[in-house]
């Protein structure tokens, strides 16, 4: 896992790339790296550490030019070495060339040998130089960088985000499968592209959208021209970027990953209720799910544990001596929230074990008479290769251990996992669409002597817009998708209403409403933008026409919606009183009317 950014203005972009990486930083803590375009030739800086030890201002000030690229990066493959550090820059028949990349390559050593066969060095044990191999080779046969990345998209198996200089200008593409996040905005004086929306917001951009997978942008200037190199039978999104990965104020492939994990604390409690005098999080990764949790719950949050704000995420530090070490003066237990009281503890995932029980613990010496386990992940059972680090099975406390024999080893008083259905379902993508390999072992790309499922790739050589806002690439045979989940999101309302939880009846009556428009969009090729059913609905005009009651339904829906998330400012959702039953029945029919009207066209 690793963070990337690329930006174009009309003024030098050092600083920007900075603040960037800064917002990124979480992605990877171990090296940092700066390359931009003077007019002539590159201009770069990198080093190991923090983006704010390795960049000073007469550092950022000596980077010129109004076009770069960044990155962060934690290794997944490769060593901790100066010639691992990204970008990677190059010279070429008379081109510069800069390139970083977000991923990991499984099929690395095999196309890395073809080249040594073929009389190729390597000065870097990364993945990343097999990309920049690939490119060269291209040109060198008369190619483009479209051609060059088409060769990319055809030979390259596993996760790759990346973006590229070349000479002046900015190119950025995604595998196929969508695997690990990109995104692409606006700011005041150009473009950038982002392995997360929270890089657009550090620099008050506008964030656009995603980088469809498959998809590569090219920018030139003020010229900007997006184009469908490939497209899989079914994308493979990473559900650990939901889980963990992603800053929860980012938006990753159409979600908010503060929403997602806030649904999945709730679905926690539905899935398994447990009473206890407080919910308290492990901060900060669990804390969206701790909310979810308590409201869903009524148990009151409380913050038992504090964060020393000044270290690291333990997860991608390289080293399991390091992070145990971490964890013992990264969260101090506050005794007067523990002290003979039950808590129900919250986390994103258990993936060694180690971290969990010293917490707990920690917790338990405090004074805590009980501890509650909670985790937003399924259980851990197989290795990632796809960028994240669980390289074997016998660092996964979950690989060869049922969840009592997990609880036991970590010594808490119960535990419980989110199901696998569940997450998906807060997630909000097709369950075909998610790559779940860590989860179950069968993976969206060919791994040697692992599970795989079927997911052909083809390359389409097409532009999927003509303009930014104009897109001419769409799936109808995905609008069906959409509406299942629809579906299963109006019943679940339904459901909760009966129960009398009709905050979750309301919440969940509009992203009901969000999907059955989302199947519409797919199905005409429009660009679903728009954080509102209302504004999703009015994107719609150029295809179908819109009622005023429809749009009276996607108001009600804003306003319920809106108010749930950010109630008269209240820190950690609103007290189920402030909802009636018949707010509940207004979004539940309000919900099922558009799903209706979007089923008609659809049939």
């Amino acid at each position: 896992m690793c963070g990337i950014v690329g930006i174009t203005s009309s003024a030098d972009v050092s600083f920007s790339l900075y603040y960037a990486l800064y917002a990124l930083q979480h992605r990877g803590q171990e090296s940092a790296g700066i390359a931009t375009f003077n007019g002539s030739g590159l201009c770069k800086h990198k080093g190991n550490g923090l983006v704010s030890e390795v960049f000073s201002e007469q550092m950022l000030r000596s980077l010129v030019g109004t076009v770069g690229i960044g990155h962060v990066r934690y290794p997944t493959t490769g060593e901790n070495r100066p010639e691992n550090i990204q970008p990677f820059l190059f010279t070429f028949r008379g081109h510069v060339i800069a390139l970083a990349h977000n991923g990991n390559l499984v099929n690395y050593r095999e196309l890395r040998a073809q080249f040594e066969d073929r009389g190729q060095i390597f000065w870097s044990t990364s993945d990343t130089e097999i990309i920049s191999k690939i490119i060269t080779e291209s040109i060198r046969k008369g190619g483009t960088i479209e051609d060059a990345v088409k060769k990319c998209m055809a030979c390259l198996k596993g996760s790759y985000s990346v973006v590229m200089l070349y000479d002046g200008d900015l190119y950025a593409f995604r595998d196929p499968h969508g695997i690990r996040p990109l995104c692409f905005g606006r700011t005041e004086s150009g473009y950038m592209v982002a392995s997360e929306s929270v890089a657009i917001d550090a620099l008050n951009g506008k964030y656009e959208r995603d980088v469809f997978p498959g998809e590569m942008i090219h920018i030139s200037g003020d010229e900007i021209r997006f184009k469908q190199i490939a497209v899989a039978s079914r994308k493979g999104h990473c559900v650990f970027e939901f889980i963990y990965f992603a800053r929860a104020d980012s938006r990753i492939d159409g979600s908010l990953v503060y929403d997602v994990r806030r649904k999945i604390g709730a679905m926690i409690y539905e899935e398994n209720p447990v009473q206890a005098d407080a919910v308290c999080t492990v901060p900060d990764s669990g804390t969206a799910y701790a909310v979810g949790f308590s409201e869903r719950s009524s148990i009151p949050f409380m913050e038992c544990l504090i964060k020393n704000r000044y270290m690291g995420r333990t997860f991608i530090m390289p080293t399991q001596e390091k992070r145990e070490r971490a964890v013992r003066i990264k969260l101090n237990p506050i005794p007067d929230h523990l002290r003979d009281r039950s808590i129900i503890l919250v986390d994103d995932s258990i993936v060694r074990g180690t971290t969990s029980r010293r917490i707990i613990e920690t917790m338990r010496d405090a004074g805590a008479r009980e501890i509650h386990m909670r985790i937003g992940s399924p259980i851990i059972k197989a290795p990632c290769y796809l960028g994240v680090d669980m390289p074997t099975r016998a660092e996964l406390i979950g690989s060869d251990k049922d969840v009592d024999e997990v609880r036991k080893s970590i010594t808490a008083t119960s535990l419980h996992y989110i199901s696998i259905e569940s997450l998906v379902r807060a997630i909000g993508l097709p369950r075909h669409d998610l790559c779940l390999g860590c989860l179950t072992g069968c993976y969206p790309v060919e791994i040697r002597d692992e599970q795989s499922d079927d997911r052909c790739i083809t390359m389409v050589d097409r532009d999927v817009q003509t303009s930014l806002f104009e897109r001419k690439f769409f799936m109808p045979e995905r609008s069906q998708d959409w509406i299942a989940q629809a579906k299963f999101d109006l019943k679940a309302a339904v459901d909760n209403c009966k129960a009398g939880n009709y905050e979750w009846a309301c919440f969940i009556s509009e992203q009901a409403a969000e999907k059955s428009i989302k199947a519409l969009y797919q199905y005409y090729g429009g660009d679903a933008r728009g954080h509102s059913v209302e504004k999703l609905f009015i994107g719609l005009t150029d295809y179908v026409e819109i009622s005023r009651e429809l749009l009276s339904d996607a108001k009600r829906l804003d306003r319920l919606y809106i108010i749930s998330r950010y109630p008269d400012g209240l820190t950690y959702g609103t007290p189920h009183e402030h909802f009636t039953k018949e707010d509940a029945h207004v979004a539940i029919s309000s919900a099922g009317n558009i799903l209706r009207f979007c089923q008609d066209i659809l049939a």
